[in-house]
């Protein structure tokens, strides 16, 4: 690569210091974050919402200083002066970059107004300011979400507001620390947690006043850029009248007090709502009795018009009733003596359709069993040239023996009966 070098790095770290101290002193402000104290300096972070500087500062500097008991400390807002260093460590000990501070003063008004004019340049630049005023408010919520103290007397005052309008909703309580520097992330929470219920209809960020230090968690950008996107109308009731925060500038409405801040989240006044009710039910109750006095007498001729015609109506209708009544029975009678005739004759065909078919089916029987009779008639048998032998009572003789011992049979032919004599036949013994 072609580069200078390569220098030791000692050397280099050395030149690096060097170059960092040249540079301008300048004031810085933000938050003091990780203080730690030594023997011989102090070490901490100097945070805003965009970003930290590591600083430090010699012991007996700070003591020269005079602070008050713990005005330098976790959260509290400061001005330092000093500039860039760099220490270039050695061979035990690592490097390290800070900001090495001369000077420490607490954040005054003056300091805190200049950043809070320059921040709310910027949101209002980008429009941030009127989007919550274009949210609908409802006159009447019916729910209602609360960022405070959870021991504050701001709620105790909200309470106390809503109570006078007699509403009678419900309340849903997000508490949240209102001074330090975890304020502001917390509030923010709060406050999208509320918003992600469907059923909050208006979100209340309220707390007592105090200094503009007390308040700055109320002009943290990343909080009052949160509340400005939110689809919910947030309601900011911080401080007393002659405070003023970013958060009043981003929400839908800014409140000088908790109680001012009720009668925004409830806009309709329900005692008097109902005081209203009370009375315009009692004029039209007055007007309906007028009217109805006044209208009485025409009401009542009008009335007996109408009775007389459902009287015509009704005689009309039960003479139409009793002849529609007489008509369906004479129709009745006429088809039920039309099904009678038609049922005689449509069983006297069965009846004779049947009784032919049973005759029929006699006769065919008769004729088999004259066929079958015939078939074993003996004197069928004698017609083809058959003759019976009888004694003489007139019994069939069988047997061959019985002829011979009789010796006189009778033999029956078709046409007659023949007397014979029966002689052995030695050939046949």
């Amino acid at each position: 690569m072609d580069l200078p070098g390569p220098f030791p790095v000692g050397r280099y770290a050395r030149k690096l210091r060097e170059e960092l101290r040249r540079r301008a002193r300048v004031l810085l402000i933000g938050e003091v974050t990780g203080l730690r104290h030594t023997p011989k300096q102090s070490y901490f972070e100097l945070r805003d919402g965009e970003g930290a500087v590591p600083c430090t500062i010699w012991a007996d500097e700070l003591a020269k200083l005079k602070l008050p008991d713990g005005g330098l400390r976790d959260g509290a807002e400061v001005v330092i002066a000093g500039g860039p260093d760099y220490f270039p460590g050695s061979a035990t000990s690592s490097p390290g970059f800070s900001f090495r501070a001369t000077h420490v003063r607490l954040a005054g008004e003056g300091d805190l107004l200049a950043r809070l004019e320059a921040l709310r340049k910027q949101l209002r630049a980008e429009g941030l300011f009127a989007l919550q005023e274009q949210l609908r408010r409802p006159a009447l919520p019916r729910t209602i979400g609360v960022v405070t103290a959870e021991g504050g007397a701001a709620r105790r005052d909200l309470l106390a507001g809503l109570e006078r309008r007699g509403w009678a909703g419900t309340v849903v309580w997000a508490f949240a620390p209102v001074q330090d520097r975890r304020a502001a992330p917390a509030i923010g929470a709060a406050i999208q947690d509320l918003a992600a219920r469907p059923e909050i209809e208006a979100i209340v960020v309220t707390r007592g006043g105090g200094s503009l230090a007390d308040l700055w968690a109320f002009c943290d950008e990343t909080l009052c850029r949160t509340v400005a996107m939110l689809r919910v109308p947030v309601i900011a009731a911080v401080g007393h009248e002659r405070d003023s925060t970013l958060l009043d500038d981003v929400a839908a409405v800014a409140c000088s007090t908790p109680t001012h801040a009720a009668e925004a989240a409830v806009p309709l006044d329900c005692h008097a709502a109902c005081q209203g009710l009370v009375r315009c039910a009692a004029v039209l109750r007055r007007a309906g009795e007028g009217t109805v006095g006044a209208h009485t007498p025409h009401l009542v001729a009008l009335a007996r018009g109408p009775a007389r015609a459902l009287r015509r109506e009704r005689l009309g209708l039960n003479q139409k009733t009793r002849e529609i009544r007489a008509a369906s029975e004479r129709g009745l009678a006429a088809r039920l003596g039309f099904q009678r005739r038609i049922a005689t004759v449509v069983l006297e065909r069965a009846r004779s359709r049947a009784v032919g078919a049973e005759i029929g089916g006699r006769r065919d029987a008769l004729r088999r069993a004259e066929v079958a009779l015939r078939a074993h008639d003996p004197e069928r048998t004698l017609e083809r040239g058959y003759a019976l032998a009888e004694d003489e009572d007139g019994e069939p003789i069988v047997r061959a023996a019985d002829a011979i011992a009789a010796a006189r049979v009778r033999l029956r032919f078709a046409d007659g009966r023949v007397g014979a004599r029966i002689e052995s036949d030695e050939r046949d013994t």
